[in-house]
């Protein structure tokens, strides 16, 4: 494969570490509320802060350490945030989000002039003919949007193979801590331009991790809601029955602020420092402990200070079904991916360059050298070969799936032990980025709850060799106001975010 100029100077800067250091940013770590507040006071507008925003992804996400984590930007953003300037003066703000910057996923459908591709030359100018309800939602709360960010392509399901953050469109998204490290996917770019301030704050998407796995390895905050409570309606599916967008943010307060805008729900109230006085915390050691000794000291000392906010530890309180549903998961996201994938690309219209997942199968063969360099589509082809959502087969592993993850799992293990929240490492530090093997098992405890269609909070816990490293708290279906309470509490009492470096490598 010929590599472009662009490619090749990065690839050289990676080597020999011929980049200046990023200069120092008047923004950084900057919250929505602090945000607001220069905003309010007049020494700053939504427009300066959008072309700061730019003026920052130019210097970093493209060149210096170009951490490559934006696939395409917003045309209009800065006329939407001098309109929005402009009704501030006029009639005051719409709420939190009045000209804040929001960088989303590129499977998020925008209805303006940039396209919609899941990071796929398949769907290579499909501009989507009306909003997302994120889209819709972000707008009537007065965000600018940003831009689109890259992701590991169609949301991380083509391949087994798969080197996450890759997409055939936008090429390799990096760890803005370590450039040689992962930024784990499929929500790739989201977290790792929200942990290198090239926005406010981020939206991602999952199915199973492609949130929570993000957000531990770029250092942010990210929750995964419950299934349905942030409608999926214009967004490129993989599966219905787990599908859902989400929040990533610097800290606790600002995801929550963004997951109200996208719900209509007010959780600040659950910004308590004191949230975990009294509560009672199970650990999900079983199958979620033991995948590195570094993460299990991080997330030992989390534990350890719960305790000392008060809150009761209950260790173990293991899920007794925990890695016994993996099968049928699969299953199920293979059935539901050919169905729900033919139904988002049937409804494109005849313009559309790709009307279902067949073509798609087949515009990647044809396309073999620029969208299939280093793995293939094995998960496609799998998906293809399934029947309809009516096959018994199906409809036995979706049962399964609720069955063992909700009634006999996280139900289960919750009112034995009368729990207000599990929490297990969301996952082990970032590895190496290695696009000839795909990527390497690091642990994870995403699965019960992306299965079972419940929330779950990813909170910095600290760092193993100067990796962050994320703990989950997850828990029933709608228990999103108790556990931002305590996420929020343990992010105040630890405050481990650090800004990343962007060091060139970490051995």
């Amino acid at each position: 494969m010929d590599l472009t100029r662009r490619t090749l100077l990065n690839s050289v800067a990676l080597a020999t570490g011929a980049w200046a250091a990023p200069s120092a940013f008047e923004l950084e770590e900057a919250t929505v509320a602090a945000l607001q507040k220069r905003m309010a006071d007049g020494r700053l507008t939504a427009h300066a802060l959008t072309a700061r925003y730019l003026e920052r992804i130019a210097a970093i996400d493209k060149r210096g350490p170009a951490i490559n984590s934006i696939i395409e930007l917003n045309p209009d953003a800065l006329s939407v945030a001098a309109a929005l300037d402009a009704e501030r003066k006029a009639k005051g703000t719409r709420g939190p989000l009045h000209g804040i910057p929001v960088l989303i996923k590129d499977n998020i459908g925008t209805a303006d002039r940039m396209m919609t591709t899941a990071g796929s030359l398949a769907l290579l100018g499909s501009i989507a003919a009306r909003d997302s309800v994120v889209a819709e939602r972000l707008r009537a709360a007065g965000a600018v949007i940003l831009g689109k960010t890259n992701l590991s392509e169609w949301a991380n399901f083509r391949s087994s193979h798969s080197t996450s953050g890759w997409s055939g469109r936008g090429g390799l998204t990096r760890n803005p801590y370590a450039l040689n490290r992962n930024a784990c996917g499929s929500s790739s770019g989201s977290g790792a331009a929200v942990s290198a301030n090239l926005c406010a704050l981020a939206i991602g998407t999952e199915t199973d991790g492609s949130i929570v796995c993000p957000a531990s390895t770029n250092g942010v905050v990210g929750i995964k809601p419950t299934l349905g409570l942030i409608p999926a309606t214009g967004i490129i599916p993989i599966a219905h029955s787990q599908d859902t967008a989400g929040p990533m943010a610097r800290t606790v307060a600002d995801a929550a602020v963004l997951l109200g805008a996208l719900t209509g729900a007010d959780y600040t109230g659950s910004l308590d420092p004191n949230g975990l006085r009294g509560a009672r915390i199970g650990v999900a050691r079983d199958k979620f402990f033991g995948f590195n000794e570094e993460t299990d000291r991080v997330i030992e000392e989390g534990l350890a200070e719960m305790k000392r906010q008060g809150a009761e530890i209950v260790d173990p309180a293991d899920i007794p079904t925990a890695g016994k549903f993996d099968d049928s998961e699969s299953l199920v996201l293979s059935y539901e991916f050919k169905n729900d994938l033919n139904l988002y690309l049937g409804a494109l219209g005849p313009k559309a360059p790709v009307h279902s997942l067949a073509d798609v199968i087949a515009f990647n063969e044809s396309h073999r050298d620029r969208e299939m360099p280093y793995f293939g589509q094995d998960l496609m082809i799998k998906a293809q070969a399934r029947g309809p959502l009516t096959s018994k087969e199906y409809l036995d592993a979706l049962d399964k799936d609720h069955r063992l993850s909700r009634t006999a799992g996280i139900d289960a293990v919750m009112g034995q032990h009368r729990l207000d929240a599990l929490v297990a490492p969301t996952g082990g530090p970032a590895w190496c980025t290695d696009l000839i093997n795909g990527d390497h098992d690091a642990g994870g405890s995403s699965t019960p709850a992306a299965v079972a269609g419940y929330p779950d909070i990813s909170v910095p816990a600290g760092y193993a060799f100067g990796l962050p490293v994320g703990i989950s708290f997850f828990g029933a279906a709608h228990s999103e106001a108790l556990l931002i309470k305590l996420a929020y509490a343990f992010e105040q009492a630890t405050r481990h975010r650090r800004a990343p470096k962007f060091l060139l490598r970490i051995t």
